[in-house]
């Protein structure tokens, strides 16, 4: 039990967006060079996993589906203000069961974006009209696409403990016919068990290499490892001192260099919010545009002192 309330979070944490805990001034990040804007298709998914940080399930429609239209008037946007964004990014939920994820995909590679699409690479995208769709989208526009697939772990028994007996497989399935497709893909692994980064690497690049997938297991871009979300973990807050004291500069945080678009259960329009790991969290909700969007972000949340600022991942390629 004292093991337990040990990784508890401190209640006082995390409570002021201004002051932490021991009242000193909350770091904050500006948006300073944005590279990529998501955009979260919905929430549903095919399949339920245990550690899913936003929930998603065959259920959980708290963020419904974006439609075409919508992402093209964030496209717009994107133009109006010059971000100079390089990427658009797709999430989910699984983002293949959204009826009009390849013509999204389609409108935002049209306008000379690189587009990355998270998938679990199961049923929804081998379902017949997606599989022309990718395959259409490719042979237009080539490596300017890029599938992330989420392989938890090189092994199908650590894999398949997250996401379903079999489900390792599946995911195979899928990768090999993106493979023949010559479509190009990622990995997204995590590192849950407590492996090493060098073992995790070296299975991922035996796994790639069995299957003749041309992915590097060895680039971070290519094979991420997302470190585990815990909001419950006692984590410390991160404060405007911290930048000098860690080295670390607030422009390598992800908040600096991308937002996410989201469309929540009854609302008439979508939202702008700071963060791909916060999308139910309404203090980082900005508005409804990407001027709303443009303001700073205050990092009042256990992931963004795990994740983001002591773990150093970002969900962009």
């Amino acid at each position: 039990m004292k093991d337990q309330l040990d990784n508890q979070l401190d209640p006082a944490k995390f409570r002021d967006p201004l002051i932490t805990a021991k009242g000193e001034t909350r770091a904050e990040v500006a948006l300073t060079h944005p590279e990529t804007l998501w955009f979260n298709t919905g929430t549903l998914c095919n399949i339920e996993c245990v550690n899913c940080y936003i929930e998603s399930s065959p259920s959980n429609d708290r963020l419904v589906y974006l439609t075409a239209d919508e992402v093209s008037d964030y496209l717009d946007q994107l133009e109006e203000r010059n971000w100079q964004v390089r990427e658009i990014a797709f999430t989910g939920g699984e983002p293949f069961m959204n009826p009009q994820m390849i013509e999204m995909t389609r409108r935002s590679l049209a306008r000379g974006y690189d587009v990355l699409i998270l998938t679990n690479a199961m049923r929804p995208m081998m379902r017949k009209s997606v599989q022309a769709g990718l395959t259409d989208l490719q042979a237009e526009f080539g490596d300017k696409l890029t599938l992330r697939i989420s392989v938890d772990h090189w092994s199908a028994h650590y894999h398949d403990e997250e996401r379903g007996v079999g489900s390792f497989e599946k995911t195979l399935t899928g990768m090999r016919w993106l493979r023949d497709a010559g479509i190009k893909m990622a990995i997204a692994g995590r590192t849950v068990w407590g492996e090493s980064e060098a073992a995790s690497r070296a299975g991922y690049a035996q796994l790639f290499e069995a299957e003749g997938f041309d992915i590097d297991a060895s680039n971070p871009g290519m094979t991420v490892l997302f470190p585990e979300m815990d909001e419950t973990a006692d984590v410390p807050e991160i404060t405007s001192a911290c930048w000098g004291i860690l080295d670390i500069s607030p422009n390598t945080v992800m908040c600096s260099s991308s937002r996410m678009v989201v469309k929540r259960k009854g609302a008439e329009a979508p939202a702008v919010v700071a963060c791909t790991l916060l999308a139910y969290e309404p203090e980082f909700e900005m508005g409804p545009t990407l001027e709303d969007a443009e303001k700073s972000v205050r990092l009042n949340h256990p992931h963004c002192s795990k994740f983001c600022v002591l773990g150093g991942a970002s969900c962009s390629a």
